[in-house]
Order: C-alpha cells, then sequence, then structure tokens
C-alpha cells in the first residue's frame, strides 16, 4: 500500500507542478505508431514511459466531482493500471526472480482492487 501511496503521491506532484517545471521533468514524448524509438531508449524504457504517459493522461482526464470517494477511485483505477502496465514490462524484460515475483503479485492484486472500485462506482453514481 505505501508504495501505491508514494507513486500517487509523484504523479499528482507532477501533475500540480507548475507547466515549466512540467517540462523540465516530462518524459520522453510517446511514440506514433510505425515511429522507431530512440536509438539510446532500451525497449522496456519505451514501455515504461508510454505506460506512464497513458497514465497520466487518464488521470487527468477524471472528472473532478468534489466527492472525494469518487474522485478517488475515478483517479486510482487508471493509476493502478499504470502499475500493471509497469509489472507487465517487469514481466517482459526483467531478470530479477524476487521482482518478476512481485511483479506478478502486482498484477493480481491491482486487478482486485480495479474492479473494487468498479464496482464501488457503480454502485454510487455520480450525483453532480
Amino acid at each position: 500500500m505505501r508504495h501505491v501511496l508514494a507513486c500517487l503521491a509523484l504523479a499528482v506532484g507532477f501533475m500540480l507542478a507548475p507547466p515549466a517545471a512540467r517540462a523540465q521533468q516530462a518524459p520522453p514524448e510517446p511514440m506514433a505508431p510505425g515511429m522507431s524509438m530512440p536509438a539510446n531508449m532500451a525497449p522496456a524504457d519505451a514501455q515504461f514511459s508510454a505506460g506512464m504517459d497513458r497514465m497520466a493522461e487518464a488521470m487527468s482526464a477524471a472528472p473532478m466531482t468534489g466527492d472525494a470517494d469518487r474522485d478517488f477511485a475515478a483517479m486510482m483505477i487508471p493509476h493502478h493500471e499504470g502499475a500493471i502496465d509497469m509489472a507487465k514490462t517487469e514481466l517482459e524484460y526483467g531478470k530479477d526472480p524476487q521482482l518478476r515475483r512481485l511483479a506478478r503479485d502486482i498484477v493480481g492484486a491491482q486487478e482486485r482492487e480495479i474492479a473494487q472500485m468498479r464496482a464501488w462506482l457503480a454502485k454510487h453514481p455520480d450525483k453532480s
């Protein structure tokens, strides 16, 4: 749970940073289909970067309703999907058995939590 909160804090901090600060911290631009990655970017890094881009975009697109419970669930779903993307990249490219085991655990835990949050959202429609 602590790693989830740390990741969320980093993502929210990045989104709230002034535009000039974000430009300095911004990850590489995602590649369009058919484009080749920079020569110095490893395939795993390209996947990590693309996953972070998708996560940040989806979290930013989550509507803020003023209902902290609803907003939490709506933003945490893409955050968890980003964690799953990262874990799957580890499983594809990583070699360390301990980290691969952790990645498998993360996929399972995050999928269960996403299902739980989607079920909660379905039972608690937006009242705005």
